[in-house]
């Protein structure tokens, strides 16, 4: 006699409510795996159109020439990934194609101006509203820009009273799509002993920037050409001299300005002042921004107080300051962002 195996109806509706449970993980309206895989795919092409229009664009405005190599290095994709990118590009009607060389149609330039504009103005918001570090402010936007809508842009620009450039000195295009034009020449073009303000500094490569920001160069401070070469460019930085690789100075633009004020060349900080030693307070450096400049202020750091070195922790790091009667406390890299005045004596 042939024996068949029995089903056991437990086992059974337990495996279809498991088969069930997965089905519904994977399919489920708009929050299953199958929906956030196809929304992450589509962010994902976004991205990449929004990034394609933005290097076209930049290589526009810099006069250079876009090319499908350019495209692939500036977006770390392989040959093919770009061919099938520019296909739908032109799909779209947001950019040409002749030969290698790319150029975008009108309405892909407005769309790469408002990207742009509002990577710009989360950046500005960063430096001017958070206390985010300056190597991060680019990071941050570039993964905003592709969130911000049209409207929320707006309504930043109007809260920060519509500035016309970023802190790295780059213009913030308009809500219409108008671009103020990039001022200066390149800090490698200053002669010896001539002066200048600094209004422009590339945020890329990530290393060059990092070097230009730990040497104190920032939109707003003022330089002094010393001596150039094709080996080295050395330069005075609000007072404190720096040597430079040319291709590094390249990255850094200027105006050149008739001259400066005695602060301006002194160089002095809070920073440089012994315990026991007094000095007025002359400014704060163009590079202290948001909540960090305002807390400087609201303690008392203005020009014209009288600041003195009480006392130094046993590692040198921070100082006790008297300012207005009241004790604070500052580390060393907060010092070095107040310029001081010393006159005479003790430096009162």
């Amino acid at each position: 006699m042939e024996s068949h195996a029995l089903i056991n109806p437990e086992i059974a509706l337990l495996w279809a409510g498991i088969a069930i449970s997965i089905l519904a993980v994977v399919f489920w309206p708009n929050r299953g795996l199958w929906a956030r895989w196809r929304r992450t795919l589509q962010n994902t092409r976004r991205v990449r159109i929004e990034d394609a229009l933005k290097h076209v664009y930049d290589c526009e405005y810099k006069q250079l020439t876009a090319t499908h190599k350019s495209i692939a290095g500036a977006l770390s994709i392989s040959g093919d990934e770009v061919a099938r990118l520019l296909e739908r590009l032109e799909g779209l009607n947001l950019l040409r194609s002749e030969g290698e060389m790319l150029t975008l149609t009108e309405d892909g330039r407005a769309y790469a101006l408002r990207v742009i504009r509002m990577h710009r103005l989360w950046e500005r918001y960063l430096a001017d509203e958070t206390g985010v570090s300056e190597t991060e402010w680019h990071y941050q936007a570039e993964a905003k820009e592709h969130l911000l809508t049209i409207e929320q842009a707006d309504a930043l620009a109007v809260h920060m009273g519509n500035p016309s450039f970023d802190p790295h000195g780059d213009p913030i295009p308009t809500a219409a799509g108008e671009l103020p034009e990039r001022r200066g020449i390149a800090l490698t073009q200053l002669r010896p002993h001539q002066y200048a303000e600094v209004v422009h500094i590339e945020d890329e490569p990530t290393a060059v920037y990092a070097q230009l920001v730990a040497q104190g160069i920032h939109p707003g401070a003022h330089v002094r050409m010393i001596s150039s070469d094709k080996n080295k460019i050395e330069v005075e930085v609000e007072g404190v001299e720096n040597i430079l690789a040319p291709i590094v100075a390249a990255n850094v633009a200027v105006v050149p300005v008739g001259r400066v004020t005695r602060t301006e060349k002194a160089g002095a900080t809070l920073a440089d002042l012994a315990v026991g030693e007094s000095a007025r307070v002359a400014g704060i450096s163009r590079a202290c921004r948001g909540p960090q400049r305002r807390r400087l202020m609201d303690l008392g750091i203005l020009p014209g107080t009288l600041v003195t070195a009480e006392m130094r922790n046993a590692a040198g790091d921070p100082t006790a300051y008297s300012v207005r009667g009241a004790l604070i406390a500052l580390r060393k890299n907060q010092a070095r962002m107040i310029h001081i005045e010393r006159n005479g004596a003790n430096g009162v």
